[in-house]
């Protein structure tokens, strides 16, 4: 939590009075896992998740992208609609995963904030994501803490919906799934290598999801004279 304050204050108080068109403001939502516990639904938002948001409009089409969202992860087989999950029963939870990331959003149609018109536009955002979270291993059906932390890269693939509701505020929503370039968000495999032999489990081809579901809410300031070009 310390760290996510930190960033927060980081982004909204960046220098951007050189800049044309720029946003800050906060995401809103929850987030769930998707891997070898719990349920297999792709979009079941279960944990709560919050975090600030920074864009940099670049052209009306495509804007630089940066976040920081705080969120817990929480699976149970008995969620599942796989009876051998179901009746292996675990249970996980790994509070206090933050995650950054940066990247380019691209939208469907024109958002040009200068002429002060309300407008609205699908969009898409993709790029990198780091989630910090703790190590976990599971052994005779209970969850133990490894003591130790990691950082999960991945790709975000985020499909969303925005507009202007005043001449300065904007208001999202979205859909993104993260893949993952790790196996350890769940605890089926331990950061410890000695461990994996005697309790790694689970489809060892295929790496941790996640997904956010949420809001957003920018305010927008700079000046308005032009579009840099790029």
């Amino acid at each position: 939590m310390r760290y996510l304050t930190i960033i927060i204050l980081s982004i909204l108080t960046m220098p951007f009075a050189t800049a044309q068109i720029f946003e800050v403001g906060v995401f809103a939502g929850g987030s769930n896992l998707i891997s070898d516990v719990g349920a297999t639904n792709y979009i079941a938002p279960n944990q709560g998740a919050f975090g600030a948001i920074a864009k940099w409009n670049r052209s009306p089409r495509h804007s630089w992208r940066f976040s920081a969202i705080y969120t817990s992860f929480k699976a149970l087989d008995s969620k599942s609609d796989d009876p051998r999950r179901v009746e292996r029963d675990y249970n996980y939870e790994n509070s206090g995963v933050l995650e950054l990331s940066a990247g380019m959003e691209f939208t469907f149609w024109d958002f040009n904030l200068h002429y002060g018109e309300r407008i609205s536009t699908p969009y898409l955002f993709t790029g990198v994501t780091m989630a910090h979270h703790d190590n976990y291993y599971f052994s005779n059906g209970e969850q133990f803490d490894e003591e130790t932390s990691s950082w999960a890269w991945g790709i975000p693939i985020v499909l969303g919906f925005k507009a202007s509701i005043t001449p300065k505020l904007i208001l999202g929503a979205e859909i993104g799934a993260r893949y993952t370039f790790s196996d350890e968000l769940d605890g089926s495999i331990p950061d410890n290598p000695d461990l994996i032999p005697n309790y790694g489990f689970g489809n060892l081809n295929n790496n941790d999801w996640y997904t956010f579901t949420g809001i957003t809410l920018t305010y927008t300031f700079g000046r308005d004279d032009c579009y840099c070009k790029f």
